[in-house]
């Protein structure tokens, strides 16, 4: 069904591969998965969609990105910041401020381009701070309510300059929360706030106030990251908030001795600690299939796209898939299939993305490409055959069609 037709008509996908199988047929109704199974026969009538075997795959999820930040579609930004993240942060925020940057423009631009490529659910931080306010956020708001039907953007209030070191941050996220923000965002309490007791006292208790979940930036490393992490967990058991916290990054589990890892890992999975990396080559990174090994929930994501902070990132998660099967070294099959994992079924679970899957009730966000297996479309990144997104067909050839919102 494509854009054209109305939203609760039955369709059939014909002949598909779920993630490398015996081919099936896929009935959508309702935006849902009704039915799969082999040669299903539908009402007389139904819309059919030919797959020709090709493989199919569960919407992709991208669980850690910053829609606001990028200049995607821009001309090109020259990069001459310093090499420290205070650098970086002060660098952006002169950037956006001084070229009126906008982040409904530019989060629609690359929000559409990952449509185009089969991502289906993501995340996004939002820089809240006290020269901007609430601006990116009504922008990326914008954006994520004029895809709603078929690219579910969860936004997430980031406090990129510190939530203690400009005061009035603490009360901007506050607002950010009356006005419906999915998620609390925090950073580095101990390099950034310096007071990571009053950093996180501050940060939870907002999230406790209005029941919303966390994510937090750490990129601390070695033993200032474990005894952040330590801070974090403390917190979490403290308030029940088990299954509603993620750490993305958390470089410090790469940094640290073995022992002391397995003692994280162990707390991480007892707590419901989900771990989102973007496995960059330049900083330690959490052990993946160790994390997973001990129960923790890995997702991945790519972090910045194209902005003052980087140059590199495309809005394509098979493209970050193998970005991290590149980085932890997995040339098996069976592991490549755990780094696709981490951007589907792993980040569905680390966002709380509900309905997801390839079966019968799920929310019908279907991916089609030519590939043999999933690990060889993690390698090859063939073009995106087929786009189903709430169950309806909203890219073909890896472009977006006529009709979804542009700004």
């Amino acid at each position: 069904m494509d854009l054209t037709r109305a939203t609760d008509a039955p369709w059939l996908l014909r002949r598909v591969r779920p993630m490398g199988g015996a081919a099936v047929d896929v009935l959508v109704q309702a935006g849902r998965i009704a039915a799969i199974g082999p040669e299903l026969a539908p009402p007389a009538g139904t819309p059919e969609e030919e797959g020709g075997g090709a493989l199919l795959l569960p919407g992709l999820v991208e669980s850690h990105t910053h829609l606001d930040k990028t200049l995607w579609g821009l001309p090109w930004y020259r990069n001459a910041v310093g090499h420290r993240l205070i650098d970086r942060i002060d660098n952006e925020r002169e950037f956006r401020a001084a070229s009126g940057h906008d982040a409904a423009t530019q989060s629609m631009r690359l929000a559409r381009a990952f449509l185009a490529t089969g991502t289906t659910r993501l995340r996004s931080h939002v820089d809240i701070d006290t020269q901007a306010g609430l601006r990116h956020l009504a922008g990326v708001q914008r954006t994520a309510a004029a895809l709603a039907p078929w690219l579910q953007i969860q936004t997430v209030a980031f406090p990129q300059s510190g939530l203690l070191g400009r005061p009035g941050t603490a009360d901007l996220l506050d607002a950010a929360m009356a006005e419906g923000v999915d998620v609390l965002g925090g950073l580095d309490p101990c390099a950034i706030d310096g007071d990571p007791v009053r950093s996180l006292d501050v940060l939870f208790g907002l999230a406790d106030r209005h029941g919303k979940p966390l994510d937090i930036h750490l990129h601390e490393p070695g033993a200032m990251g474990a005894f952040s992490l330590g801070l974090i967990l403390e917190r979490i058991a403290a308030l029940g908030m088990q299954g509603r916290v993620a750490v993305s990054h958390a470089f410090c589990l790469g940094d640290l001795p073995a022992a002391e890892v397995h003692a994280l890992l162990a707390r991480l999975a007892e707590l419901d600690v989900a771990l989102i990396t973007s496995a960059p080559p330049s900083r330690s990174v959490p052990p993946l299939l160790a994390a997973r090994a001990a129960g923790v929930t890995v997702a991945g994501g790519n972090d910045g796209i194209r902005d003052t902070w980087t140059p590199y990132g495309r809005p394509d998660m098979l493209a970050r898939a193998m970005q991290i099967g590149l980085r932890y070294n997995l040339r098996r099959d069976d592991e490549i299939d755990e780094a696709l994992d981490c951007v589907t079924a792993a980040g569905a679970r680390a966002c709380g993305f509900a309905a997801y899957g390839l079966a019968p009730g799920c929310r019908a966000d279907l991916v089609l490409v030519e590939a043999e297996t999933a690990a060889e479309a993690v390698v090859a990144q063939p073009r995106r055959r087929l786009v189903v997104a709430g169950g309806q067909i909203v890219a073909r050839g890896g472009e977006v069609l006529a009709g979804l919102p542009e700004g």
